[in-house]
């Protein structure tokens, strides 16, 4: 198709990030990349107008660490999107759920469905990612050999579903975000609005105390706060932050302002509507 958009994606065909790819930007092609920084590379060189990339699970934690790539690749935050993550097991055509014995996944995806690898007493196998579990076992073409993928890997891969949504917990979810070269920043007023942040304060007595009071006596709800080392020292200290409200609100501008005063390095990451899914 001539001209047709494209939204890169980490991890191979049918992975949870092409199923929310497919499910956002339906008519758009899904590029799929090897690595994050595959991913990042993709949109800043223009063969990807997008990208969608998971940084939080409900059961795993922190997914990507964007802080990584994002201050310094001139890409910004633009959406955000949550992803119920189901899991089936499935095997190439004829198997059965008598005939497997070994079951292949991405680590975390192993972890999360402990219940019916134990209830058929299969031997895990650890694969590099949930699609490409299928994509080897569709290669093997062994009835003894199946994966625990996305619902997407089985159309993909021509493998035959033995048991859908095997997941342990049914809460399993995952947030992406999409990123842009282009800042487009939702309008003030116009809904529930997400603002992401970097700052970076010194290694002072109470200073993440001092920087962050502003957001509580401006009435701002922080929803994110996490810490990462700078340049492989320990006396500097980045944060990635996220808040309800839009910089243009008059409490989340005087936090702002409050939070330059005690920090360094403040640099805002996006400004994008809040997902439904957070309500």
């Amino acid at each position: 198709m001539p001209n047709q958009r494209r939204i890169a994606y980490q991890g191979e065909p049918g992975a949870n990030s092409h199923i929310v790819c497919q499910e956002q930007y339906p008519s758009w092609e899904a590029l799929a990349c090897a690595s994050f920084e595959d991913v990042f590379a993709a949109v800043e060189s223009g063969e990807a107008d997008l990208a969608m990339i998971p940084i939080d699970n409900s059961l795993a934690g922190r997914v990507a660490d964007i802080h990584h790539f994002l201050p310094d690749s001139g890409l910004h935050i633009i959406g955000e999107h949550f992803l119920r993550i189901r899991f089936h097991l499935m095997g190439v055509p004829g198997a059965t759920l008598e005939s497997i014995d070994t079951v292949h996944s991405h680590v975390h995806a192993l972890g999360q469905c402990r219940k019916v690898i134990r209830a058929h007493g299969l031997t895990p196998v650890i694969s590099g990612d949930t699609a490409g579990a299928a994509r080897e076992v569709a290669e093997a073409g062994d009835p003894t050999q199946a994966s625990i993928s996305p619902p997407l890997a089985a159309q993909i891969y021509g493998l035959q579903v033995l048991a859908e949504d095997v997941e342990d917990e049914d809460h399993n979810t995952t947030r992406f975000v999409v990123l842009s070269r282009d800042l487009v920043e939702a309008a003030p007023g116009s809904g529930p609005v997400v603002t992401s942040f970097i700052f970076n304060v010194r290694n002072l007595p109470s200073a993440l105390y001092k920087a962050l009071g502003g957001f509580a006596t401006n009435g701002v709800n922080m929803t994110k706060l996490e810490s990462y080392m700078v340049g492989g020292q320990f006396t500097a200290t980045q944060f990635l932050a996220e808040v309800d409200g839009h910089p243009d609100d008059p409490g989340l501008k005087r936090a702002l302002e409050e939070l330059a005063f005690f920090t360094t390095d403040v640099k805002i990451l996006g400004v994008y509507p809040a997902d439904p899914f957070r309500a």
